[in-house]
C-alpha cells in the first residue's frame, strides 16, 4: 500500500542545505544593529554550531561566539542547547558542561537535567544574546530552550537580545494543537506542530501570551530579519542538528518525526535520517537499509544491524516535486494498517510528539487523513488569531 501510494505522491524537492534566500539578511548578520548593545557589559550567548554569520559568498561564515570574541566583546559564558555547542551530540544525548577549546569560555549545557539557567549561571551577566536556528516545528527542542532562557532572564532581571533567523518551514501552519496535560520538553505551548513563525516572532508570542512561569515577562529585544516574508522558501546555512542534514529532511521532519513515537525507524543510523523510513517487517516498502552506529549522529540507532524495509524519500524520478505545505499522514496511517496488530506499534512518546492522545486514537480507530485534518481546524483557527498579533513579517 505504501509502495503504491508513493507512485502518486508529490515529494519534497531534493535540496542540500544551501544558503538563505538571496534577499534575506539574518539578525546575526546585522552587526550594526546589535553591536552597540554589547559594549561594556558581560554577555552570555545561547548558540550552537549553526549560529554563524553569512560569508561574502552567501554561505556559512564565522560562528557568532567567535565573532564577538574576536571583536573584543566580553563574552563570559556560552549556553548550549540539545546536541551541544560545537559538537554533534546525537538526539537525547546528555552533554556535559565544558570549556570551549577555541575561546576558553565556559559552556553550560541546557539539556537533560539542567534545561533552565540558574541564578548562579547568570551571576554577573548583563545581557543574554540568543541565536539558534529553528526549523519551525513544535517538537524541535530549541523552542523549549528559548522559553526557559526567557523565563530565567525575566526572573533575574536580565535583558535578552534575540537575533532572528528564517524559518525553513515558515510558509504554512498545520497539525494538532498541543493540549494541556501533554506538555514536555518537546512541546511546552498550545501551538500546532507547524506554527509558521520565526523564532523571534515565537519569542514575542511567549512573552505576550503570558506563557512563562507565573506570567513573568522577559525584557526582550528582537533584531528582525531583512527581506523576509513567510511566503519565501528559505534554506539554512548550517544543519540545525546532527540528523537534519538536508533541506529535504527539514521539510519532511514534521511528517516523519511522528514515527519516532512508533516502532518504525526514520533512518537513524543511515546518512539520510528523516528522508527514509522502514521496519524489519514493513514488507510493502520498496527500499531497504541497515542502521549502523554513526559517531555524531546515532551511536546505537533502532534496529542496529538489522535490515529495514520501507520508503526512500530522497528521490522521486518523474514525479512533480512537492515543496511542503502540509503534514503528510499517509505514511503513518499505512504503516499502522500493516503493523498495527503489534500492541507496541505506538510508544508513550507518540502522544508527546502529537501534543495530544487524539491523533493516536484516531489512527487506531481507522479515521482517514481527511477526517483527522478536519479535527485540527478549530485549534488552528484559534491559533492563527493569536499568531497574527506577533508577526514581524508579512505572510
Amino acid at each position: 500500500m505504501i509502495r503504491q501510494y508513493f507512485t502518486f505522491l508529490f515529494i519534497v524537492y531534493l535540496f542540500s542545505l544551501g544558503a538563505l534566500h538571496s534577499q534575506v539578511r539574518s539578525g546575526a548578520d546585522q552587526t550594526e544593529q546589535y553591536f552597540p548593545f554589547l559594549h561594556s557589559v558581560p554577555i552570555a550567548v545561547v548558540a550552537n554550531r549553526a549560529s554563524v554569520l553569512t560569508d561574502k559568498h552567501g554561505g556559512p561564515g564565522i560562528n557568532l561566539v567567535d565573532t564577538l570574541f574576536r571583536k573584543g566583546f566580553s563574552v563570559v559564558k556560552i549556553f548550549s542547547p540539545e546536541h551541544g555547542f560545537r559538537g554533534n551530540a546525537e538526539a537525547g544525548a546528555l552533554v556535559d558542561d565544558e570549556t570551549d577549546s577555541a575561546t576558553a569560555i565556559p559552556v553550560i549545557s541546557l539539556y537533560g537535567n539542567h534545561v533552565k539557567p540558574t541564578p548562579v549561571d547568570l551571576k554577573n551577566i548583563g545581557l543574554v544574546v540568543f541565536d539558534l536556528q529553528d526549523v519551525g516545528v513544535r517538537f524541535f527542542t530549541y523552542l523549549s530552550t528559548l522559553s526557559y532562557v526567557m523565563e530565567s532572564c525575566a526572573e533575574n532581571n536580565i535583558p535578552l537580545l534575540l537575533l532572528d533567523r528564517p524559518n525553513p518551514n515558515g510558509f504554512y501552519i498545520d497539525g494538532p494543537v498541543l493540549q494541556t496535560g501533554f506538555k514536555s520538553f518537546i512541546g511546552l505551548h498550545p501551538v500546532p506542530v507547524v506554527y509558521g513563525m520565526t523564532i523571534g516572532e515565537y519569542a514575542q508570542m511567549v512573552n505576550g501570551e503570558g506563557w512563562l512561569k507565573n506570567g513573568v515577562r522577559c525584557s526582550l529585544t528582537v533584531v528582525p530579519l531583512e527581506g523576509y516574508s513567510h511566503s519565501l522558501r528559505v534554506g539554512v546555512l548550517v544543519k540545525p542538528s546532527p540528523n537534519l542534514t538536508t533541506l529535504n529532511a527539514i521539510r519532511l521532519y514534521p511528517s516523519l518525526c511522528f514515527f519516532e513515537g512508533t516502532r518504525i525507524s526514520i533512518g537513524r543510523g543511515t546518512r539520510h535520517p528523516f528522508e527514509v523510513f522502514g521496519d524489519p517487517e514493513l514488507l510493502s516498502g520498496s527500499f531497504s537499509f541497515i542502521p549502523v552506529g554513526i559517531p555524531g549522529m546515532s551511536i546505537h540507532p533502532p534496529y542496529e544491524g538489522r535490515r529495514c524495509f520501507g520508503i526512500n524519500l530522497q528521490v522521486a524520478p518523474d514525479i512533480e516535486p512537492w515543496p511542503g505545505g502540509n503534514i503528510q499522514l499517509f505514511w503513518l496511517i499505512s504503516a499502522f494498517k500493516e503493523l498495527g496488530s503489534d500492541p507496541a506499534f505506538f510508544t508513550a512518546y507518540f502522544d508527546l510528539l502529537a501534543g495530544t492522545d487524539q491523533l493516536r486514537k484516531q489512527i487506531m480507530d481507522g479515521k482517514t487523513e481527511s477526517e483527522i485534518r478536519i479535527s485540527w481546524e478549530p485549534g488552528i483557527e484559534k491559533f492563527v488569531k493569536i499568531r497574527k498579533k506577533y508577526l514581524l513579517y508579512p505572510d
